[in-house]
């Protein structure tokens, strides 16, 4: 098995993670999510500006296996996980594990003890899986169409440098 890569975004990538993101919604999410909401949540990458934008805004890490990129997954303010994608081809392999993990520790070193975050039906298995909590049911509107997920939280094992920064 090749070793992921983690590394930061940067403004080239915009168009392979539009067309991750549109391919895993299309390919993975459709088991959980009807073709109309489908649609209306990967229309959020149909302005590859745009949404390069909203990922160049927060920090987003890029996963690669064997020099491509594999996934993204995006971290807003120090305890928000906002975005994580995996390119279909590349699910299964631990792609979406490692990306959780980076930016688990990233949180952890700006001082979060938890880790939230709006999951989809479809990856709220892999969450469980990384130690997330399921909080609530939510009903998030994308365009015309409405989509259920849940807040799940990880608590994050304090480091001593995060208690002694606190004190």
């Amino acid at each position: 098995m090749s070793a992921i890569g983690l590394r930061p975004y940067l403004p080239a990538d915009a168009e392979r993670c539009a067309e991750i993101f549109r391919a895993s919604i299309e390919e993975i999410a459709s088991e959980d999510y009807s073709p109309d909401q489908c649609e209306a949540w990967a229309a959020r990458a149909d302005d590859v500006a745009a949404f390069g934008e909203k990922l160049a805004g927060l920090l987003t890490l890029i996963a690669t296996l064997d020099g491509v990129c594999a996934g993204f997954a995006s971290l807003k303010g120090a305890d928000v996980l906002d975005m994580l994608f995996v390119d279909p081809p590349h699910t299964r392999r631990g792609v979406g594990t490692a990306l959780i993990d980076g930016l688990a520790r990233i949180a952890q070193a700006r001082g979060a003890e938890r880790l939230i975050s709006e999951v989809s039906d479809t990856a709220k298995a892999l969450f469980e899986r990384q130690q997330f909590v399921a909080q609530r049911r939510n009903l998030v509107a994308k365009g015309d169409e409405w989509l259920g997920n849940t807040t799940m939280t990880r608590i994050l094992v304090k480091s001593s440098a995060a208690a002694a920064k606190r004190h």
